[in-house]
């Protein structure tokens, strides 16, 4: 996953051992980056925290996609053999920091896209339950959360996310029974927002980019796109007028920047609208 046709800038490359960064073009890439399946370990996910930090800093990125190295795998979960070698307790402290992390990933008020090329399964799976949109590339592999097999339960909030998104009876059947499904299936479920078909994966990559693209200035108001996702992610789950209060916050805060007086002239004026992100 190298060819793209958004330029992503040299100086902004950052090895990170398990994952590369790469930003520009108002978009940062994420790459998860550990043969031959991605497997996460303690590593990854301190890598994986850094670069959202990195995005999250950066003024200049707007929207986050996160993809996986190579063709066959996205990401397949947990590292096993790391995994067996922990005692019960690291194990704990190594679920508590994957939550922090994705937790972090879900938080950080700009758009998130997973580009799934490849398997996607168990922790793979949850990683990209923690992104807003999920667009995968049709026939290259499946998903699911087999962790059953393994006598565990999906433990980076596998178990929560799959439940608000499919509904508590469809979650359940699918964690339970194990099964892996391909992507149209997944997007027939709700567990994916989009399937595309591509002629190999830099390709898809590339596609995945152009539609990040598609939600950051001049031509989309990146500043509302990260309230919507805020609006969302902190008041779902919270009662209806404490949901509603947050939402009037937030959009008293739009109503005061630039790009709201800009979105409203450029109605009235019957024009484009040339967003700025302030």
């Amino acid at each position: 996953m190298t060819s793209t046709r958004i330029e992503l800038s040299a100086s902004e490359r950052m090895p990170l051992g398990k994952a590369t960064y790469q930003a520009g073009g108002g978009l940062a890439l994420v790459t998860l980056t550990n043969p031959p399946a991605n497997g996460y370990s303690h590593d990854m996910l301190r890598d994986l925290d850094e670069a959202i930090l990195r995005a999250r800093f950066d003024d200049a990125v707007q929207v986050i996609v996160i993809a996986g190295a190579g063709d066959k795998f996205f990401c397949a979960g947990a590292d096993i053999g790391y995994l067996n070698s922990l005692t019960p307790t690291k194990k704990y402290y190594f679920c508590l920091h994957a939550n922090e992390t994705l937790q972090r990933l879900e938080r950080t008020p700009k758009l998130v896209i997973a580009a799934l090329g490849g398997h996607c399964v168990g922790g793979g799976l949850e990683i990209a339950l923690a992104c807003d949109l999920r667009v995968a590339r049709r026939g290259s592999g499946k998903c699911g959360l087999p962790e059953v097999a393994l006598g565990v339960l999906p433990g980076t909030g596998g178990t929560q996310r799959l439940a608000r998104l499919v509904g508590r009876a469809r979650a359940i059947e699918l964690m339970v029974s194990g099964r892996t499904f391909d992507y149209d299936e997944a997007l027939a479920l709700g567990v994916i927002t989009h399937v595309r078909d591509a002629a190999d994966d830099a390709t898809f990559l590339a596609d995945v980019l152009d539609f990040a693209k598609g939600f950051t200035t001049p031509g989309k108001a990146a500043l509302s796109v990260g309230h919507i996702k805020a609006a969302v992610h902190g008041g779902v789950d919270l009662p209806l007028d404490a949901g509603l209060a947050l939402e009037r916050e937030l959009q008293a805060k739009l109503f005061a920047s630039a790009d709201a007086k800009e979105g409203i002239a450029a109605f009235v004026e019957k024009r484009k609208a040339e967003f700025k992100g302030v």
